[in-house]
């Protein structure tokens, strides 16, 4: 049996949309700035995808931009508001946590001279309001906090932050990497303050290379590719147009019952978690106990657990043996060694941040993984636990 529990990293696309991408790419092949009727018909499809994505937040079809996926999002976010602003202030707010897209962009600017703030976390993940007011400044020209942590899943207070940054600064600009959380959670910028938002499509069962950024009408960011001048300006280069239309039928199919589907991925999530808790040595990390489903803090697709005496790298290859996938941390960096930001910053042991695993899931997963993967766990720790590193 295969079980794939690495939705974070990476979805299976729905069949739907693999077909129609392939259709579109093949019959709709002119260039959407071209005059003629080919052109024409795939300018349609940016249309439509607009006016599918729009729907999905509650917004103007314009303030869709479209991008090759989150880390570019993130990173015309951030980039385009320091060079717009530059002359406003210099100071901007970030998390401890976020995706390397966001915290490598950060490192970058304070090279440039931007001074950068960071937001510590409860053992949760979970920023304090508090701490973000106190860190809200005069100059303070963005705040970038992520809707869901990638690694273990904590949501933010994502509207309580935008209310707070508005009223200290109405001029800052606040941005927002919902690239796990769009598909699983309903976000409406406009009522969440939300000035700029980054959404991957193949992390909703979309094609790879593909995203959009969020931007607010009449929000001031300078473009990062100059040529052409599509979408307005704001990022040349002729549009993906298959890929773009993929994202927007993958966004309709979740969108469509997107509730039942929530509420359907919690039950496996609690499911998991109680099994997990009930192996030796097994804890589970980011779940605040005793919430209710209306105000869960914890994402419904991502478990971060952590085995002691067993390290991370050595669980998921024998997993993997077993046909289960998963991801040490977050894939995005899992290519060479690194001690997990997240992971620290919830006050993790120091013997378990090299033994812990994220499992991820979809709306594609079924029970029947799950409880494959708490064999092969149960299988596997007693006999990996024998041959752990002194």
């Amino acid at each position: 049996m295969e079980a794939y529990l690495d939705n974070s990293a990476t979805t299976q696309p729905f069949k739907e949309v693999a077909d129609t991408v392939a259709k579109v790419m093949y019959e709709t092949y002119g260039n959407p700035s071209s005059m003629h009727m080919l052109g024409v018909n795939a300018e349609k499809y940016l249309t439509e995808s607009s006016a599918i994505l729009s729907g999905t937040l509650k917004c103007k079809p314009a303030e869709i931009l479209y991008t090759s996926g989150g880390t570019e999002s993130d990173n015309t976010a951030l980039m385009g508001v320091a060079l717009a602003k530059r002359r406003a202030g210099k100071h901007i707010i970030t998390t401890n946590i976020e995706h390397p897209a966001i915290l490598e962009t950060c490192a970058f600017l304070q090279k440039e001279g931007y001074e950068i703030s960071y937001l510590s976390t409860d053992e949760y993940g979970q920023i304090s309001p508090d701490e973000l007011q106190s860190l809200m400044r005069p100059d303070t020209i963005l705040v970038s906090i992520m809707h869901t942590n990638n690694e273990i899943g904590a949501i933010q207070p994502v509207a309580e932050a935008g209310a707070l940054i508005k009223k200290a600064n109405p001029d800052c600009i606040f941005h927002v990497d919902a690239v796990q959380g769009y598909g699983k959670a309903r976000i409406y910028p406009s009522k969440m303050n939300i000035d700029l938002m980054s959404v991957s499509a193949h992390k909703l069962h979309g094609p790879r290379g593909t995203g959009f950024l969020y931007v607010k009408d009449k929000t001031r960011i300078e473009p990062l590719i100059y040529g052409g001048g599509q979408q307005k300006g704001m990022r040349s280069g002729t549009e993906n147009v298959a890929g773009i239309y993929g994202m927007a039928l993958a966004a309709r199919i979740l969108y469509a019952d997107i509730d039942n589907e929530i509420t359907s991925l919690y039950g496996l999530k609690d499911h998991f978690a109680h099994e997990l808790l009930a192996l030796p040595d097994v804890s589970v990390n980011g779940i605040r106990p005793g919430q209710s489903m209306e105000v869960r803090t914890d994402a419904p697709h991502i478990i971060s657990a952590s085995f002691a005496g067993v390290r991370s790298e050595v669980l998921l290859h024998a997993l993997e043996d077993k046909g289960v996938y998963v991801s040490a941390g977050s894939a995005c960096a899992s290519n060479r060694p690194h001690v997990s930001a997240t992971l620290t910053s919830i006050g993790l042991k120091k013997e378990l941040l090299d033994s812990t695993i994220r499992f991820s899931m979809s709306v594609m997963t079924k029970r029947e993984e799950i409880d494959y993967t708490l064999e092969a766990l149960s299988e596997l720790l007693p006999v990996l636990r024998r041959f752990k590193r002194h």
